[in-house]
């Protein structure tokens, strides 16, 4: 297939934060991606400003015969691209008055693949992943963006990692103790996401589900 990747995660669009968002760059091997490295750590970003660049790079894959794939883990992303809406960058993004005007040329045809695993096993892998990361210099990296003049409160705003490492840096938690309620809020979010498909599908979206 000759395809090039669009990322739907709202971190990975930032660079110097490779490890703690989960970059797999040298998995895409020779296939193009966007949306990853295009912003400095710290630069505010939304869901409407996701919208506009998803439509840039949608538009240039599909002018040159190729085939756009989204891959990401932020569902308000997915939604804001599929929906086909204009969510208006005037509108917070805790609110659910969104504009109901239709704009043009985002994607009207999709196809959605989503895997599946047990719960289980989903927790174990994030367990072994989550302890690998650690192992192999998250810690030191979101060191690095508060010596570089990232606030701490940026870092904490984007959560998860950035957000129980940090406190850690500060002194605020043990390592043990980040270590678990970091383990504990990444279950809570894959479960959030897997939520969020369930919503997708009753909404009358078709996911074509795959074991891995």
């Amino acid at each position: 297939m000759e395809a090039e990747i669009i990322s739907a995660d709202s971190r990975q669009v930032y660079r110097g934060m490779d490890i703690g968002t989960g970059k797999d760059l040298a998995e895409y091997g020779d296939i193009p991606y966007h949306l990853i490295d295009i912003l400095p750590a710290g630069e505010k970003y939304n869901v409407y400003r996701f919208q506009q660049d998803f439509l840039a790079a949608y538009q240039d894959i599909r002018s040159r015969g190729r085939v756009p794939i989204l891959c990401g883990g932020t569902g308000l992303y997915i939604t804001a691209v599929t929906t086909g809406y204009d969510w208006s960058g005037s509108v917070p993004l805790s609110s659910s008055q969104w504009a109901a005007s239709p704009i043009e040329g985002l994607p009207r045809s999709t196809y959605f693949i989503g895997t599946l695993v047990t719960r289980e096993e989903r927790n174990a892998r994030i367990d072994r992943r989550l302890d690998e990361r650690l192992a192999g210099g998250m810690i030191e990296e979101i060191r690095g963006l508060l010596d570089s003049g990232v606030p701490a409160e940026t870092l904490i705003s984007y959560g998860l990692e950035y957000r129980y490492v940090t406190l850690y840096l500060q002194g605020e938690l043990s390592f043990e103790e980040m270590r678990n309620r970091l383990a504990i809020a990444i279950h809570q979010f894959a479960k959030r996401q897997m939520t969020w498909c369930r919503g997708m599908e009753r909404g009358g979206i078709k996911i074509h589900w795959t074991n891995v």
